[in-house]
């Protein structure tokens, strides 16, 4: 197949249980706008396009499968998965299976499910006590207000939680985590501006077990997949925190912005090399139209994707599945 378009110094551990900061307001749920209407309308600027291959045509012919091809490798799938698809559809025309626009559409979305269910495996953190989350990412994608959606949820299903504030470079950070500690009620372990960000975490997890917490959740600093120095620290955090905890972290999750297509999948590489990334949250999926890149990054991963970002509201980072993505993007108006 041809794709010829494309290709410090430490400081005492502070405990804030009630810090005086801004508390994040992010959108309530509109419980009249279903999970599913809401992934709809999230994955909407991937889906364009599809209709056009899909709406009106009687007969499937080799100008179709071109249009697909381009629309899958537009939407950043990636060569492999699309070449994926394409032959599996090919070897079903050829038996007579599709010959129709609504065939098309079915046997697409088959492979496509076929792909992504392996990978849809949700994380469980009744495993451990407590059950340690490394957070990594570069900045912007969402790490911070990934862990507060996260906090709510583990509440909500009679967690104990605890943060950490291991991104000390910046003081917004540390005081955007303490406000989604209060607006959780969680204790958040913070040091001063500029502290060593090993210690903190150091500290949290021993914090944590001395508290019998469920869940500890530990933030980083946004960093470049290139800066080799930040990417070393990352390796300390998680030798630092295994002096109290041999197995920890029981999860190290990279929190990828969907928005950033080819770049994420490279991210996503070089995170995975430094760090052994356990599992992957996609955020922002409802602002792009690179939604596909999700089947590029578990190819190349082959890492479970946990959870799914398609908006504001506390409610729209979910436990990814499979089946209820492809629905959503493949929908047919």
């Amino acid at each position: 197949m041809a794709f010829n378009w494309l290709k410090k110094k430490k400081s005492d551990p502070e405990i804030s249980e009630n810090p005086p900061a801004e508390t994040p307001q992010p959108v309530e749920v509109n419980e009249k706008i279903g999970y599913f209407q809401r992934l709809k309308q999230g994955l909407s600027k991937t889906r364009q396009g599809f209709g056009d291959v899909f709406l009106g045509k009687k007969k499937i012919d080799g100008d179709t499968l071109e249009d697909l091809e381009m629309l899958l490798l537009s939407a950043d799938v990636g060569i492999e998965t699309t070449e994926t698809l394409i032959d599996a559809i090919n070897r079903k025309i050829k038996r007579n299976e599709v010959n129709d626009s609504d065939a098309l559409h079915q046997a697409l979305h088959t492979h496509m499910c076929e792909i992504l269910t392996p990978f849809a495996e949700p994380l469980d953190v009744s495993t451990q006590q407590p059950f340690i989350i490394l957070m990594t990412g570069i900045n912007g994608a969402g790490k911070t207000t990934t862990i507060g959606k996260l906090t709510q949820q583990f509440k909500n299903d009679g967690k104990k939680v605890m943060l950490a504030a291991g991104d000390t470079f910046r003081a917004a950070a540390v005081e955007q985590l303490k406000a989604w500690g209060e607006r959780n009620d969680v204790p958040v372990i913070a040091q001063n501006t500029g502290a060593d960000s090993a210690s903190v975490a150091y500290d949290a997890v021993q914090s944590a077990q001395a508290r019998n917490m469920d869940v500890l959740i530990i933030d980083t600093a946004g960093r470049l997949h290139t800066q080799d120095h930040l990417m070393e620290e990352l390796k300390k955090i998680k030798r630092v925190i295994q002096k109290v905890a041999p197995d920890a972290p029981h999860e190290t999750m990279l929190v990828i912005d969907a928005g950033n297509g080819q770049n994420a999948l490279r991210q996503a590489r070089e995170f995975d090399a430094a760090m052994q990334i356990d599992g992957i949250t996609l955020t922002k999926l409802d602002g792009t139209a690179k939604g596909g890149i999700i089947f590029a990054i578990t190819h190349a991963l082959q890492r479970p994707v946990r959870y799914i970002g398609v908006g504001e509201h506390i409610d729209d980072l979910r436990v990814f599945n499979a089946q209820t993505f492809v629905d959503a993007l493949l929908y047919k108006e």
